[in-house]
Formats: structure tokens, C-alpha cells, sequence
């Protein structure tokens, strides 16, 4: 791990959760509202854990962040768009450090 860059490791983890996060939301599915393992408590985790990771290592980051937070602005709108009840804008996973996704 010493001679892996800290921006390897920010990114592989990023994209660790945003693996996991598409998985809770059923994403790999045909059809995600039916997916044996959806699961939407678990993917609000994910991606908030996701949303502080990115949004306090952006500057870091470099040509990597704009891929990052692009992946989880699509993980956050595909939450909004797969819940019964979609949170007020601004209160949904993550948009306490992102802002709003609409």
C-alpha cells in the first residue's frame, strides 16, 4: 500500500460504494424495483458514505472527480426515482454534502 497514490486509493474506494450502492438499488437487475437484493436503507448508507468521501477529497482528486461525482449523482437520482415516498430535494442520500439532486 505504500507505493499506491492516495488518489488510487480514494477512487478504488469510491468505487467500491458505488458498486455496492447500484447493487442495493438493484441497478444490475432488468428490472430494479423487483431485485432479490434491493435494499434501500443500504443504499442511502452507501451513498452518503460515497457522497463525503468524494465531495472531501474532490480537490485531491484531479480528472477524477468529475467521473465520481457524475456516478454519484446518477446513484442519487436512481434513489430518488426507485422510492415509494422520494425525499424532499436537498434530504435525500448524500445531498446534505452535494446540494439538491434533482
Amino acid at each position: 500500500m505504500a507505493d499506491v497514490p492516495s488518489v488510487e486509493v480514494i477512487s478504488r474506494a469510491a468505487v467500491m460504494l458505488m458498486s455496492a450502492a447500484a447493487e442495493r438499488l438493484g441497478l444490475a437487475e432488468e428490472d430494479p424495483g423487483s431485485a432479490a437484493g434491493r435494499d434501500l436503507d443500504e443504499a442511502r448508507r452507501l451513498i452518503t458514505a460515497l457522497a463525503g468521501l468524494v465531495t472531501a477529497s474532490a480537490e485531491y482528486l484531479g480528472p477524477h472527480a468529475g467521473p465520481l461525482r457524475d456516478g454519484l449523482q446518477a446513484l442519487q437520482r436512481a434513489f430518488r426515482e426507485g422510492s415509494t415516498y422520494p425525499d424532499p430535494p436537498g434530504q435525500g442520500p448524500g445531498e446534505k454534502f452535494t446540494g439538491p439532486v434533482y
